[in-house]
């Protein structure tokens, strides 16, 4: 049973009727079972991930997503929350410092989502809803969980940009 899993997560079938068992899908945490019953309207609904654009790491990960979703490109409207005109009460009042702190994304029903979860979101609107699915997962969570606050409690040391963000905006440095 778990060989077939194993290799139902690996290639993203777990859609399939064959991957999962009815009985092994009622174990699945409600994050993930919920995940894979998704219903497609035919109103284009974005999901809408906010990120700091002055984060190396952070825009690597959007340019891979924006180009995992370049036949798609309505799919996820990437807001640059480092840009002046930022404004939290357009995106479900995410303030700056809230965007700052931790990942946001908001979902096709208007929901946000935050840490690990907004990124089984984007992962899941790009076409790696396997990703997703795994990050979810109940023996993998608490592990990206952590991972996930240790990464955000110090990015901006990570990145270099520790002293210019101690004012909580951070500005692109002019030399």
């Amino acid at each position: 049973m778990f060989s077939k899993v194993r290799i139902c997560l690996a290639s993203g079938l777990v859609r399939l009727p064959g991957c999962v068992s009815s009985r092994a899908a009622r174990g699945l945490t409600p994050a993930l079972r919920d995940h894979q019953h998704r219903t497609f309207s035919t109103e284009p609904a974005a999901v809408r991930v906010l990120y700091d654009g002055l984060c190396p790491i952070c825009v690597t990960e959007i340019r891979f997503l924006q180009f995992l979703q370049k036949n798609q490109p309505e799919k996820v409207n990437f807001i640059d929350i480092s840009l002046p005109g930022y404004d939290g009460a357009k995106y479900k009042d995410v303030t700056y410092e809230m965007a700052m702190d931790e990942m946001h994304a908001i979902d096709e029903k208007d929901e946000v989502h935050r840490g690990v979860p907004a990124f089984s979101v984007m992962y899941g609107a790009v076409g790696l809803g396997w990703l997703g699915r795994f990050m979810m997962w109940s023996p993998v969570r608490p592990f990206m969980d952590k991972s996930y606050a240790i990464f955000a409690r110090n990015r901006l040391k990570w990145t270099g940009r520790g002293d210019e963000c101690t004012t909580r905006r951070c500005e692109k440095k002019t030399k």
